[in-house]
């Protein structure tokens, strides 16, 4: 069995280790998340789809870590502990809200740097990140605290019962915040006729959460774009049934992408 190197452990969560299988597909974490729901979905896939599972600094097993500065500390870390394992065999990136966005960033990066690609981009509840929708998330300063739960409520996310432990919600309110400020400093500039990725993207949204400017991830790729909207809020992807649904989609993405 391959071990894990120490920096795979400590940036990456894989609970069901598939070391025969075809690809990975790495997962990346909402803001203020951690690894532990998408680090489950490794039980839902066939063995032919390990899940990796990205744990950022300041939570888990990294809580005495301090929080990344911003988006590009964000990335680099993570594209240097899972370049090997990129180089591998094939992968596929799914990111939620601002997982997405982190993906995007990582993507963009080892395409630019070691001509590397995911076979297949699964963005779920975020804008495209040169899309005028974007930008307001880029002006969020100052948050205050009673604004972060009532947002954190609203998304539905954090279960409410942990919410009302003193230490927690300070931690999640911090945690949120730092996730914030790392989005905050990533700008992405479409230039015309660039287009900088060539897979296919697969966009998922909650039909009851904010309009998410889904469509301008065509400009992202010369590859196919496919957008679903799944019953449910900002945290649809929650509900099993939209998990299994999601499951089912994503490996047929991937199996159908001749690796």
């Amino acid at each position: 069995v391959l071990s894990f190197s120490s920096g795979m452990e400590k940036v990456v969560a894989c609970s069901y280790k598939r070391p025969n299988a075809l690809c990975r597909l790495i997962c990346f974490p909402w803001a203020g998340g951690g690894t532990a729901h998408l680090a489950q979905w490794g039980r839902l896939f066939s063995s032919s789809i390990e899940v990796y599972s990205v744990r950022l600094p300041g939570r888990e097993t990294r809580f005495k870590e301090p929080f990344a500065k911003d988006m590009t500390t964000v990335v680099n870390e993570i594209a240097s502990v899972l370049l090997e394992d990129l180089q591998e065999k094939p992968f596929a990136f799914f990111g939620h809200s601002f997982g997405s966005y982190i993906s995007f960033a990582v993507a963009l990066h080892l395409k630019e740097k070691y001509g590397l690609e995911p076979i297949h981009l699964f963005i779920s509840a975020a804008h495209a990140p040169h899309s005028e929708a974007f930008l307001p998330i880029k002006r969020m300063h100052n948050v205050e605290d009673e604004d972060i739960i009532a947002h954190l409520k609203l998304l539905g996310g954090t279960p409410s019962e942990l919410l009302q432990n003193e230490d927690i919600r300070k931690h999640v309110i911090l945690t949120f915040r730092e996730d914030l400020r790392v989005l905050q400093t990533f700008s992405f500039e479409k230039a015309d006729r660039n287009i900088p990725l060539s897979c296919d993207i697969t966009c998922f949204d909650g039909s009851e959460d904010i309009e998410h400017d889904l469509e301008a991830w065509n400009d992202i790729t010369s590859g196919d774009i496919s957008i679903y909207k799944l019953p449910g809020g900002h945290f649809y992807l929650l509900e099993p049934s939209n998990e299994i649904f999601l499951m089912k989609h994503i490996t047929r993405c991937i199996e159908n992408s001749d690796l």
